[in-house]
C-alpha cells in the first residue's frame, strides 16, 4: 500500500465515525508532516511518515477521537524530530493542536544527569500536559502501541528496554484511563521481548488447545444465548479466552499451569439496561453453579476509572470453571475504550470536559513535589500502577488506596488536616493499630483530636501512598524546620561516621560548594532539613559527596605531584618530572610508568573502588580492593611483604567497562534467573557468566560475572537486584 492509500484509508476510518471531521486541516497535517519528515527512515527501512500514520489510524480506530487529535497524531514528532516549532505549528493548525504535539514530544534538547532524571522529567511533563489535556496520553498511548508493534527491527537492548517501560508506565496508564484492550495488547507485546521463550509456551499451548478450547466456548455461548432469548431479554454475549501476559502473570505468581488457571475463560453478555444486568445474574447463577466469593458488584461500586460491570465466577457444566461479566452497551463503551469513550459523542469536542474526572493526574504531581528522580519513579510505581483496595467511609463514599494501604493512607486522602489531628482509627466498628492492613469492603473511621501532636515520623515507613508520604513530610518541613535541622545533622553525621568521612572535609571551604552542588541543595541547613523530614536520605546525601571528595582529593594528588621544591626551598617551586600522571588501563600507580597492570581476580575492582596495589614477581602490579582479605594490614605487614604494597590510583582516562562479579543469596522460585536477567538488561549491564546452585532448604546462590564502567552503575545494580521478590542478600565477592 503507498503512502496515500494508507492516509486515504485514515480519512475513510475518520469519516465512518465522524462525517464531520475537519478533512482539510487533516490534510494539511498530513502534508506539512510528510515534508518536514522526508528524507527520514525508520529502523525497518520504511520512509518516517509511516509511523505519523500508523498512529493517527490508532487513534481513529481504537480510540474515534476528534478532527484535533488526529491533526497532532499526524504532527506528533515533528516538534521532536524536525526543524519545525510550536509557534509554527500554532498558527498554521491551532494552540490547541501545537499544545498537544507539545505534549507528547520528550525533552530531547536537555541533558540530564542520569537516566532516572530523564525519564522523571519527561514522565512530569507528560503528566503535566495530560492534566490539563487528556488526549496527550491516548496520543502518546496511541504512539508507543504503534512502536512496540514494530519492536522486532530494534536492537535486543532496545527491545527489553522500551518493552520495561511500556510495562511499567503505559500499560498502567492505559488501566488507569479504563483502556482494556489496548493495556491488553501493550503488556502481551511487552512480554513477547521480556520473557521470549515463557511467551511462546503459552502462545503454543492455546494454539494446541485452541479446537478444544473453541469447542466449549462456543457451547456455553450458546446456553447463555438461548435461555436469555427464552426470556426476552435482548442481549448480546461476546466469549474470549484469557490473554497471555494474564495467563503468564497467574501461572507465575501462584506457580500453576495452564491447566489449572481459575478463569482462563470470561464471557460478556451486554445488554440495554441496568435492571437487564441484575436479571442476567439471576439467570446464569440459576444457569450454572456460582462458585462463592468470587461475584463483585462494580455497578453499584464503580472503579475509579469509571469502570461498571457485574462480575461473577461459575462452574460450567462440564466442571470447568469461567467468568462472566454483565454489563450495558454505555458501560462496554468505557470498559473497552476508557476516556476515549467519551470523545465518540462529543466530535469537535473542547480537550475539556473530560478532564475533572481524572483529578488523580494533578494529585500525582503535587505528591511528587521535592521528590527526587529515583523517589519520584518509585512512587509513581505505586500509586498509579499498583493494584488497588476499594474501602468506604463511614458515610458509604469509596475511596480507592494502593494495595497494602494502612488507616494513615486513608486519614489523608480524606484530607491532610484530618491525617495530621489522627490519634486512632475503626475498622469495621472496632479499633485496630495504625499499621493495619485495609481489605477490600473495609468500613474505616478515623479517630481524631484537636490536642493531637501531628504524626510521628515512624508513620512515613507505614504509609503506602505517596500522597500520605508528601503530605506527612510537608507538616514536618513547615512545623518542624529546627528540629528537622537536628534530626538531618545528626542522622548525616552518623553516615558520614560510617563510610569513615572526616566532617572536617565535608565544611572545608574549597569543597562544600562542590558538594552542595552534587546534593542540588543551596546550603547545609537545607540539605539536613530534607533528611530531618524525609524528602531525602543521609545515605544518598552521604553516597554522592564520597565520589565528589574522591575526585577532589585525585586532583589535589595529581596537583602536588607536579610540583618539587628547588634547592630545599620550599617557597619556590619547578615542575616536577611527572611520576604518577600516566595510567595503564585507568590506573596510576605511584612512581612508576609503563608497568604492567592488571586487576585481582580475588576482588574484581571497579573505577570508584578505594585501591591498593602489590608488586608481582614477574607479572607487574596486581590491584586490590582496600577491602579485600589478601589485603588487609595484617597481611601488608606479614613477612616478605616490606616494599611490596604501593600506592595506586584510579586516573581519568578509564576504560570502557570492567569486569567483576556479584553473589546473590535468594529464595529459590520458578523465573528467579529471568527476574535477574531482566534488571541486568534495564541497566545494560553486560553478563559473561551466570552460575546458579540451589539448597535442599529451597535457597539458591547465584554467581553473576559482569562488565560495569564504575562503582556507581555496580550500586545501581545491586540495589535493583535486591529489590526483586525472593533476594536476600547481593554481595561482591572478596579474598
Amino acid at each position: 500500500m503507498t503512502i496515500q492509500e494508507q492516509y486515504e484509508q485514515l480519512e475513510a476510518t475518520i469519516r465512518a465515525y465522524n462525517p464531520g471531521a475537519d478533512f482539510e486541516q487533516i490534510r494539511a497535517a498530513f502534508t506539512f508532516a510528510e515534508q518536514h519528515h522526508r528524507g527520514q527512515t525508520r529502523k525497518s527501512g520504511e520512509p518516517y511518515i509511516i509511523h505519523p500514520l500508523a498512529v493517527a489510524q490508532i487513534v481513529a480506530v481504537e480510540l474515534k477521537l476528534d478532527s484535533e487529535s488526529i491533526e497532532a497524531a499526524l504532527l506528533h514528532d515533528c516538534i521532536e524530530d524536525t526543524n519545525a516549532t510550536h509557534d509554527q505549528i500554532s498558527k498554521l493548525f491551532s494552540p490547541t493542536v501545537a499544545s498537544l504535539v507539545e505534549g507528547v514530544s520528550k525533552l530531547t534538547r536537555i541533558q540530564y544527569a542520569t537516566k532516572e532524571d530523564e525519564q522523571m522529567e519527561n514522565l512530569r511533563k507528560m503528566l503535566i500536559a495530560m492534566s490539563k489535556d487528556i488526549r496527550v496520553i491516548l496520543i502518546k498511548i496511541a504512539d508507543r502501541l504503534h512502536n512496540m508493534r514494530t519492536m522486532e527491527y530494534q536492537t535486543p537492548e532496545k527491545q527489553k528496554q522500551k518493552s520495561l517501560e511500556t510495562m511499567e508506565i503505559y500499560a498502567p496508564i492505559a488501566h488507569r484511563l479504563g483502556m482494556q484492550r489496548i493495556k491488553w495488547e501493550l503488556e502481551d507485546l511487552s512480554l513477547k521481548y521480556l520473557d521470549p521463550i515463557g511467551y511462546q509456551e503459552i502462545v503454543s499451548q492455546l494454539d494446541g488447545k485452541k479446537q478444544e478450547y473453541d469447542a466449549f466456548m462456543a457451547k456455553t455461548r450458546q446456553q447463555i444465548d438461548q435461555r436469555l432469548g427464552e426470556l426476552s431479554i435482548e442481549h448480546e454475549v461476546y466469549g474470549r479466552m484469557k490473554h497471555p501476559y494474564s495467563i503468564y502473570r497467574k501461572m507465575f505468581n501462584q506457580n500453576k499451569q495452564l491447566d489449572e488457571i481459575f478463569d482462563l475463560f470470561a464471557f460478556r453478555v451486554v445488554v440495554g439496561t441496568v435492571s437487564d444486568c441484575y436479571n442476567v445474574l439471576g439467570v446464569i447463577h440459576d444457569l450454572y453453579k456460582p462458585i462463592l466469593g468470587r461475584f463483585k458488584d462494580y455497578i453499584g461500586t464503580p472503579k475509579p476509572n469509571g469502570y461498571q460491570s457485574l462480575h461473577t465466577t461459575v462452574l460450567g457444566t462440564d466442571g470447568i470453571p469461567f467468568e462472566v461479566q454483565i454489563r450495558t452497551r454505555e458501560m462496554h463503551e468505557v470498559a473497552e475504550y476508557g476516556v476515549a469513550a467519551h470523545w465518540k459523542y462529543k466530535q469537535g469536542g473542547i480537550g475539556g470536559g473530560t478532564e475533572g474526572r481524572y483529578e488523580w493526574v494533578r494529585r500525582l504531581l503535587e505528591n511528587q513535589e521535592g521528590a527526587d528522580a529515583e523517589e519520584y519513579i518509585h512512587s509513581l510505581k505505586i500509586d498509579m500502577f499498583s493494584d488497588e483496595v476499594f474501602v468506604f467511609t463511614p458515610n458509604g463514599d469509596v475511596q480507592n488506596l494502593p494495595a497494602g494501604a494502612t488507616p494513615i493512607d486513608f486519614a489523608y486522602a480524606i484530607h491532610s488536616a484530618v491525617g495530621n489531628h489522627m490519634v486512632g482509627a475503626k475498622v469495621n466498628g472496632r479499633i485496630v493499630t495504625l499499621d493495619s492492613v485495609l481489605k477490600n469492603g473495609d468500613i474505616v473511621e478515623i479517630i481524631t483530636s484537636k490536642a493531637a501532636k501531628g504524626p510521628s515520623r515512624d508513620w512515613m515507613k507505614i504509609a503506602k501512598s505517596s500522597e500520605a508520604r508528601s503530605k506527612i513530610r510537608q507538616w514536618f518541613k513547615k512545623e518542624k524546620k529546627e528540629e528537622n535541622i537536628a534530626t538531618g545533622r545528626a542522622s548525616f553525621e552518623a553516615e558520614l561516621k560510617h563510610c569513615g568521612i572526616p566532617m572536617k572535609d565535608v565544611l572545608d571551604s574549597e569543597n562544600l560548594p562542590g558538594l552542595l552542588k552534587r546534593v542540588s541543595y543551596s546550603t547545609l541547613d537545607d540539605l539536613y532539613a530534607a533528611i530531618g523530614y524525609g524528602g531525602f536520605t543521609a545515605q544518598k546525601a552521604v553516597n554522592r559527596m564520597q565520589g565528589e571528595l574522591g575526585r577532589i582529593a585525585r586532583q589535589h594528588q595529581a596537583d602536588k605531584a607536579a610540583v618539587v621544591p628547588i634547592d630545599g626551598q620550599s617557597d619556590e617551586v619547578r615542575p616536577a618530572v611527572p611520576k604518577t600522571t600516566k595510567s595503564e588501563r585507568g590506573i596510576i600507580v605511584e612512581g612508576l610508568n609503563n608497568c604492567l597492570v592488571k586487576f585481582s581476580k580475588c576482588c574484581t575492582p571497579v573505577p570508584g573502588d578505594e585501591i591498593v596495589g602489590f608488586i608481582t614477581r614477574g607479572y607487574g602490579v596486581s590491584v586490590h580492593r582496600a577491602d579485600c582479605p589478601n589485603a588487609s594490614p595484617e597481611r601488608r605487614a606479614g613477612p616478605g611483604q616490606e616494599g611490596r604494597w604501593i600506592r595506586v590510583s584510579w586516573g581519568t582516562d578509564t576504560d570502557e567497562s570492567y569486569h567483576t562479579s556479584l553473589e546473590v543469596v535468594c529464595k529459590d522460585r520458578n523465573n528467579l534467573v529471568l527476574d535477574i536477567s531482566a534488571v541486568l538488561s534495564s541497566t545494560n549491564t553486560r553478563v559473561s557468566a551466570l552460575n546458579l546452585r540451589t539448597s535442599e532448604d529451597q535457597f539458591a546462590i547465584l554467581h553473576l560475572e559482569i562488565d560495569v564502567r564504575d562503582s556507581r552503575q555496580l550500586q545501581d545494580v545491586m540495589k535493583k537486584i535486591m529489590q526483586i521478590s525472593g533476594v536476600l542478600k547481593v554481595t561482591r565477592p572478596a579474598g
